[in-house]
């Protein structure tokens, strides 16, 4: 079964944070942190959803590298 982007709540992949779409419109950059699998990488996953939360547009979403 999937589960529901939290951004969209369409279906995501397993593993995966958000639905490819949402995905795709976020800056590089935070993609390219949120990809980074690191100490910190649970830090930055809290940062995404808390952004998400409060309703920061996809495409403003930043995230400590």
């Amino acid at each position: 079964m999937a589960t529901p982007c939290p951004c969209c709540r369409g279906s995501k992949g397993r593993g995966k944070y958000l639905c490819l779409a949402c995905w795709s419109s976020l800056p590089g950059f935070t993609r390219r942190a949120l990809n980074r699998r690191d100490s910190h990488a649970m830090a930055r996953l809290r940062e995404l959803h808390r952004q998400i939360a409060t309703g920061v547009p996809m495409s403003e979403i930043r995230v400590t590298p």
